[in-house]
């Protein structure tokens, strides 16, 4: 069994900063793609940005040049440094990791619980 955990969000000012972790924990293998997802109110949950082992990103349009995505690969852990937030940044944040439990598994994809993210104008 595979277990995210994240922290860090919280209530911010527009304009103001927040860093969110995700540690991933249990029968782990290999983590590959890692990356975080939010859901903002009566949205669908949309990616933000993912982050390959080897460091390759993709970020989301919306907060390219404000969110920078970092992993520390000997924790399996993903963190998201959030600058410049505007109130429409404001929702639930998920991470997510791709992992495999064994050499020859298949790559499953697990969650966290979710963190809310509230940025005030």
């Amino acid at each position: 069994q595979v277990q995210l955990v994240e922290s860090g969000g919280g209530l911010v000012e527009a304009g103001g900063s927040l860093r969110l972790s995700c540690a991933a924990s249990g029968s782990i293998f290999s983590t590959k793609v890692m990356g975080w997802y939010r859901q903002r109110p009566g949205k669908q949950r949309e990616l933000v940005v993912q982050i390959t082992s080897a460091d390759t990103t993709n970020y989301s349009d919306s907060v390219k040049g404000r969110f920078t995505i970092s992993r520390d690969n000997a924790e399996n852990t993903v963190y998201l440094q959030m600058n410049s937030l505007r109130p429409e940044d404001t929702a639930i944040y998920y991470c997510n990791a791709d992992v495999t439990i064994r050499q020859s598994s298949p790559v499953f994809r697990y969650w966290g619980q979710g963190t809310q993210v509230t940025v005030s104008s």
